[in-house]
């Protein structure tokens, strides 16, 4: 299964446990998205404030604002999916989520944190496997079934609310 590298940066509210709960969600999507289950791929996973976000943001994609979640894959999709199961570990890239924001949305749309999170978390991996919902309205509906399937398997509802289910 995909390995996670955790970090929390900044102070994320306790309980849950963010590294348990982030296993648990990349673990389902494996299931969802079987091109993440090699054993090989590792994912730096960064939980850090709406600063550190904003800055990456600035740096790294010219966009001077924060934002929930930010992903930097370091494998092409095409590459992904020829990828064996066997031999030395292999970056598919890095994750950072923003707490103030992250949990601003989550206040808005009057659900948990934590099951904000792991949306946002399932949504980067996916970017980290080449899905980009800014590709076109077809690509947008694949990500977010995918989604949708995934956070079924962790008891999440629909973050989407205009599906009978995946």
């Amino acid at each position: 299964m995909l390995e996670l590298e955790i970090d929390i940066a900044a102070d994320w509210p306790s309980p849950p446990d963010w590294e348990d709960l982030a296993l648990r969600a990349a673990a389902a999507l494996a299931e969802v998205a079987p091109e993440l289950a090699n054993p090989r791929l590792q994912v730096s996973l960064l939980f850090a404030d709406d600063a550190e976000v904003h800055e990456l943001n600035r740096e790294w994609r010219g966009k001077d604002k924060p934002t929930n979640v930010l992903s930097f894959p370091m494998l092409e999709r095409a590459d992904l999916l020829a990828l064996s199961a066997d031999g030395p570990p292999e970056l598919l890239g890095d994750i950072a989520l923003a707490l103030e924001t992250c949990a601003r949305e989550a206040a808005d749309k009057g659900i948990a944190l934590a099951d904000h999170a792991v949306h946002l978390i399932i949504h980067g991996l996916l970017h980290l496997a080449g899905h980009d919902h800014e590709l076109g309205s077809d690509e947008a509906r694949a990500m977010e079934l995918l989604e949708i399937k995934t956070l079924a398997l962790l008891g999440i509802a629909d973050p989407y609310g205009d599906h009978e289910g995946p």
